[in-house]
């Protein structure tokens, strides 16, 4: 069974939704677009208040090359350009609709078909990726036209797309591989055609045996499309993990996968390419899961914009065993401050964590899981102290930017230290002194 080499770790799988088929969520009365929910520079409105927009218009730009267009997943009247409160508690610029008619737009006649697409060059898939507004759905949300855009000096020659779906309790990939393969794999073409890969590799865990034979039966027939089975291993959706497991290539520290010619994209991000070339359809929804141990859960086709609070009543409210709302898996995910706040395009999940999921912190215990665990070879017990104590530089030396943030060093830590916290806070100071 395929997977990478070094580290990782086998959590509770906790896939409460797997069977659960996607729920068409209708919009509430309002939307909130955050401007900058993508990595890069935030959009740029290009509508005011009392605007009337409708479904799939373009209500800011994208402001610049790593940026990206943003579109109304509603029809209504443009209420404000202001400041929100945002998941983490932090304000930001947002523009917020007010939904007054029903939604016009459908996207379901088909406005390429295969000799238009046939006939289209990759500047032309990039540049509607751009316009549509695509980021990565892996939770990144790197701007999807910038991904498919090979560096100067570089060439793609393979296409890695991530349909690991690593996290525990995350199901909205798979959900969307077993009803939509057709499409993941139409959008697996255009993105290979966007970047110029020869051949693409689909890496899908084996605890996916639906999906898998989905999207096998779709490319039955394809020589340069093929569909790998993956060790149910995390974190196997990492980047670099699984470009090791598919090709046996390894990224080098500091670089991007572009420098062993691959680009990576996630199954979510293929579907929505093929949703917007086929169909001029922009990213204005997305599939989530709802889940956790005292709660029903699914998996919900979400416009972008609405409310997290206005989700988790539509599956059920919070359960009262509930301690901590992570949005994300909850491994990678970061814990809800707000949830009045607007769902983004790289929120996959809403998680319930229930009471005592975290132990106290007690003095490290010089055991070395974490360095048994790490993925990526580091040593997580001193760079995280290195980076507490403030020795930023030495917590670089020792290779502290490598790190993935994937969690696997704190939980298998039997002091519950928060190895990853301070890791991620120790990039966030090495980051701002390099600007500075």
């Amino acid at each position: 069974m395929l997977t990478f080499r070094k580290g990782g770790i086998h959590p509770p799988q906790n896939k409460f939704t797997e069977s659960r088929p996607i729920e068409v969520l209708e919009a509430p009365g309002s939307v909130t677009l955050l401007l900058g929910q993508h990595i890069g520079a935030p959009s740029v409105p290009v509508v005011k208040a009392g605007d009337a927009v409708s479904r799939g218009q373009m209500v800011a730009k994208a402001g610049g090359f790593v940026s990206v267009a943003l579109h109304s997943p509603v029809s209504g009247v443009v209420k404000g350009v202001r400041q929100v409160r945002t998941a983490d508690g932090m304000m930001a610029d947002a523009i917020i609709i007010e939904r007054t008619s029903d939604d016009a737009a459908t996207y379901t006649e088909l406005l390429r078909d295969d000799e238009q697409v046939e006939a289209m060059s990759a500047e032309e898939i990039r540049g509607i990726a751009r316009e549509a507004g695509l980021v990565g759905l892996g939770g990144a949300c790197f701007p999807t036209h910038v991904k498919l855009t090979p560096p100067e000096g570089t060439a793609f020659d393979t296409l890695v797309v991530n349909g690991a779906e690593c996290e525990p309790y995350l199901t909205c990939d798979d959900a969307l591989m077993r009803s939509c393969a057709s499409g993941v794999i139409d959008g697996v073409r255009l993105a290979m055609k966007g970047c110029g890969a020869r051949r693409a590799v689909i890496g899908v865990e084996d605890n996916k045996p639906e999906a898998i034979a989905q999207l096998e039966r779709e490319c039955a027939t394809m020589t340069d499309v093929v569909v790998e089975r993956l060790m149910t291993k995390y974190p196997q959706g990492g980047e670099k993990q699984l470009i090791e497991a598919l090709t046996g290539r390894r990224v080098p520290s500091g670089q991007l996968p572009a420098s062993v010619g691959v680009a990576v994209v996630n199954v979510a991000t293929a579907f929505s390419l093929h949703e917007a070339v086929r169909f001029g359809k922009p990213l204005i929804e997305r599939v989530v899961t709802v889940s956790g141990l005292d709660v029903p859960g699914g998996n919900y086709r979400v416009p972008i914009g609405v409310a997290i609070d206005y989700l988790i009543e539509a599956a059920g409210g919070v359960p009262a065993s509930t301690e901590k709302i992570i949005l994300g898996g909850p491994m990678m995910g970061r814990a809800a401050e707000n949830i009045d706040a607007p769902l983004t395009k790289g929120m996959s999940g809403v998680v319930f964590m229930e009471q005592g999921h975290r132990p106290e912190v007690t003095p490290c215990v010089r055991c070395a899981r974490c360095v048994d665990a790490c993925p990526m070879g580091l040593e997580p017990y001193l760079i995280s102290t290195l980076a507490r104590v403030g020795d930023f530089e030495r917590a670089a030396e020792r290779g502290i930017s490598d790190c993935i943030e994937c969690g696997s060093c704190a939980y298998v830590c039997p002091s519950a230290r928060p190895l990853t916290d301070y890791i991620r806070y120790g990039k966030v100071i090495i980051r701002r002194n390099k600007k500075k």
